[in-house]
């Protein structure tokens, strides 16, 4: 045998690269392993830069900045599983940086991470996948990527996982993507009710947490709330706040509870397994505000139902909103407060905290907190709608200086509840009275100004409500507050421009406050709103009239028309005919202006100067209605020179001035009646220039510029209004009644006048005179004695309103005027249950004076229009 020869050990194939193990330090040479062909190389790459990240943000940053998201993303879809699942979580702690978030939403990596999901994948790939997706949808954009790549659905599968991190991340990206309507409606599709629930049995708190809130977010839908009743969902939550031990989670379970209590049925079962009073003896005890408070937002919600709201009476919720109210918390008291307000439609609740409730309501009026008064006020509020007795108690309670404090707040929301609140309260005499002496006019001149219309609207409601007396609307006046309220009335809001017009229709209730409104617009802008098929409303019709009607010297200019019920008051003045948006000038202008060639301004004034020169310091003297004429010796005076005028002399009762219907009819009223013409001429003129000079001063206006102006007085006026009281007003027959003072009155402005002869009779002359002499254009209407149609007609207004004649004053054309009166047809008065209705007359004071002529009639309308 030979010697045994040793093998040599054979070369390796010169082709093969020989093994080599290297040890970097760098973090970029690692990423650059990321490209390599060599599974064990990647995976081994990829662990280094899972442990590299773990470390913190600034090495996620590095690894941004290195270029290692995009070739990771590629790892994703490798083919081994080790590689696979160590880029997975990578990605599930890289995904946490909002650049590499931002980075891999554009690389479109969404569809890639939702196939870790799948079933047959690793739990580890499960969870730093469902991480990845966690972290992803907190921004709106991801979330839109996972919901279109069908992400809820494995999502929802991995509820159900055993490992306590998939579940968490799982229920964590739900609860993101719940946030959006679309994915609350797939998550009901996709029957996700169920598992969530079961998630409330989980032995860790961030997990049960996580449900709950995802739950509180989906119950806002019906449907949702329905399933979580029929799996029986209620019992879990109710478990949940009668356990001590889960304390950190009562306030995310009321806030589900508060969802679904929104359903009649399902309060219906909490309440038939005792479980609402366990709510409401929870809420009342708990120590914890935000339990609480959500507690107080639960019966809030569903107070927002009828029937709910009777079920809460029934339970005397009432009683642990009003211990709620107690607690030293801001959050507690204006969730208490909005409970009692949402309560407060029903009438039950509304009577009990009339007792217990509103003193509470107005203490938290006076808070430090703004939010606190709001809601405050705004539970007030709703308490004292339609309900006089809470109204009382809230004023009784010291609630008035709280409330118009709260006017000068800075929320808009407590601005309008406490003008509500006041509004409610001065629907009471009593009440009013008690809110005016508090300078509240003052105080509604800021929310008049808000730009809020909410604030605008209740500012408005208010003034309507308090100024319904002579002094709060002078206080109105004299604080500013017209201007911004005849603003609100070119709001294009609805409500706004309604309660605007309200107010101004009550402020317009005197003719100083209606005719300041009119300087200021009020009239042309409701004009133009009545104009408008949309914008107008009942209350802006109604202020329109209600202006002109207690402005009758505007409404004659616009109209041409008094009616009946438009009493001619002292200071009225018959300007002409003005154009529709013309401005009326006020009678202090009027009268200050010098003479010019416009025609006269026609002054209708019984009253005599407030502050007499010493030759007239004797005027004071008061006749029929309480009306003020000219002193007793005047009269006298004046009434010597027509003894015979055959309407009865004042000189027979000097000492008792005639007043209503109880003075007896003169008896030589007849006798003596056509008998002055021959009597006194001289001695008339010059009594009548001496009464034009005394005149002449004051409708001139010298030497009272500094003092407070007052309308020409005229003494011959006072003298006709004291002649018609004595002699007319006594008469019985209403017709035999406008006769007498047609011819009065025709016998004061020149007697009859016949058709042939009109052209004739001068009046323009004697109208030029008396403007010549009083140096104004305005003529008082008792010194004018030569006058036609227009100037009888106005005579005849004026008197007859002073005695109660019914009639209308209508201007017609080419300085025509005539008045019309209402008769009952005699012909039928003695006809059994007929009652016609009464015929309209025109009467004649030119040529027949007395004489009543049928209106449409031939011989009515050639005295109109002839």
């Amino acid at each position: 045998m030979g010697k045994k020869i040793k093998k040599e050990a054979e070369p390796p194939p010169k082709d093969v690269f020989d093994p080599l193990t290297i040890e970097s330090k760098k973090a970029a040479t690692v990423v650059l392993m990321l490209n390599s062909p060599e599974e064990e190389i990647l995976a081994k790459a990829c662990e280094a830069i899972y442990r590299f990240a773990l470390k913190g943000e600034e090495n996620k940053a590095t690894l941004l900045e290195l270029g290692a998201v995009e070739p990771l993303t590629k790892l994703l879809t490798h083919e081994d599983k080790i590689v696979r699942r160590n880029a997975t979580m990578i990605f599930g702690i890289l995904a946490s940086n909002n650049d590499v978030k931002k980075l891999l939403r554009e690389l479109d990596v969404m569809n890639s991470v939702i196939a870790q999901l799948a079933p047959e994948e690793e739990v580890v790939i499960h969870e730093f996948a469902s991480l990845c997706l966690a972290n992803m949808s907190a921004e709106y954009t991801s979330k839109v990527q996972i919901f279109e790549h069908g992400g809820l659905e494995p999502l929802i599968r991995l509820l159900a996982s055993p490992d306590p991190d998939v579940k968490k991340n799982s229920i964590e990206c739900i609860y993101n993507l719940a946030q959006d309507f679309q994915c609350r409606a797939t998550l009901q599709e996709l029957n996700a009710v169920p598992p969530i629930l079961d998630l409330l049995k989980s032995e860790y708190p961030v997990i049960q947490l996580l449900a709950l809130k995802t739950l509180s977010v989906i119950t806002n839908d019906k449907e949702a709330r329905t399933v979580l009743r029929d799996n029986q969902g209620m019992d879990h939550l109710i478990k949940i706040l009668e356990t001590k031990e889960l304390n950190d989670l009562h306030i995310e379970a009321l806030s589900v509870i508060a969802n679904c209590l929104e359903d009649m049925d399902t309060l219906a079962l909490i309440q038939q397994t005792g479980g609402l009073k366990k709510l409401l003896s929870f809420a009342e005890n708990s120590t914890i505000p935000d339990i609480q408070k959500n507690a107080a937002k639960a019966i809030t919600k569903a107070a927002s139902d009828p029937e709910n709201r009777k079920l809460f009476h029934e339970q005397e919720v009432e009683k642990c909103l009003v211990a709620l109210l107690g607690s030293e918390n801001d959050g507690t008291k204006i969730a208490a407060s909005q409970a009692i307000s949402a309560m407060s439609e029903n009438s039950g609740s509304k009577e009990f905290f009339n007792n217990q409730g509103i003193p509470q309501l107005i203490q938290s009026l006076r808070s430090d907190s703004e939010e606190v008064r709001e809601a405050a006020a705004l539970a007030l509020a709703n308490l004292t709608t339609c309900n006089t007795a809470n109204a009382n108690a809230a004023a009784e309670a010291d609630g008035i200086e709280p409330l118009i404090n709260i006017l000068s707040s800075k929320r808009d929301g407590a601005i309008a509840n406490a003008a509500t609140v006041l509004a409610n309260m001065a629907m009471q005499e009593p009440l009013r009275v008690n809110i005016q002496s508090h300078d509240v006019m003052h105080a509604l001149i800021s929310p008049l100004r808000s730009a809020n219309t909410v604030v605008q609207s209740k500012a408005a409601l208010m003034v309507a409500a308090t100024a319904c007396d002579v002094e709060a609307r002078t206080e109105l006046r004299n604080s500013g507050g017209l201007e911004p309220l005849v603003e609100l009335l070119r709001s294009k809001n609805d409500e706004v421009r309604r309660h605007a017009s309200w107010a101004v229709m009550v402020c317009a209730s005197d003719e100083l406050m209606a005719v300041e409104l009119c300087r200021l617009g009020a009239l042309d802008i409701l004009e133009e709103v009545n104009l408008s098929v949309s914008r107008k409303n009942k209350f802006s019709e109604a202020a329109y009239h209600k202006l002109l009607n207690n402005y009758m010297s505007l409404k004659y200019s616009l109209t041409g028309y008094l009616s009946s019920s438009n009493i001619i008051s002292d200071g009225f003045y018959d300007y002409g005919r003005i154009n529709p948006g013309t401005k009326l000038m006020p009678l202090k202008d009027l009268c200050l202006q010098e003479p010019t060639d416009l025609r006269a301004v026609l002054l209708v004034n019984s009253k005599s100067d407030v502050s007499p020169p010493p030759s007239m310091e004797d005027k004071s003297s008061d006749i029929g209605y309480g009306r003020s004429i000219s002193s007793s010796s005047s009269l006298r005076r004046a009434s010597r020179e027509k003894t015979n005028t055959g309407f009865g002399s004042p000189t027979e009762d000097k000492s008792e001035p005639t007043s209503g219907r109880n003075t007896a009819v003169s008896k030589s009223a007849t006798k003596e009646k056509g008998s002055r013409k021959g009597r006194g001429k001289k001695e008339e003129e010059k009594v009548k220039e001496e009464e034009e000079v005394a005149v002449a001063p004051k409708l001139t206006g010298e030497g009272s510029l500094d003092k407070e102006w007052y309308p020409p007085s005229d003494p011959d006026f006072c003298v006709y209004v004291y002649e018609v009281t004595k002699s007319i007003f006594p008469i019985t027959n209403i017709k035999e009644q406008i006769e007498a003072l047609a011819k009065y009155v025709a016998e004061k402005m020149g007697g009859k006048v016949s058709k042939e002869k009109l052209p004739d009779f001068s009046w323009e002359l004697h109208i030029s005179e008396l403007k010549f002499q009083l140096k104004s254009n305005v003529v008082p209407i008792g010194l004018i004695k030569k006058g036609i149609f227009y100037h009888r007609a106005l005579l005849f207004k004026a008197l007859a309103d002073k005695i109660g004649i019914g009639c209308s004053l209508v201007r017609g054309e080419y300085g025509r005027a005539w008045n019309e009166v209402k008769l009952m047809n005699e012909s039928r008065k003695g006809l059994i249950g007929a009652f016609p209705p009464p015929e309209v007359y025109i009467v004649d004071l030119m040529f027949h004076p007395g004489g009543l002529m049928k209106l449409k009639s031939k011989e009515a309308d050639l005295y109109r229009y002839l």
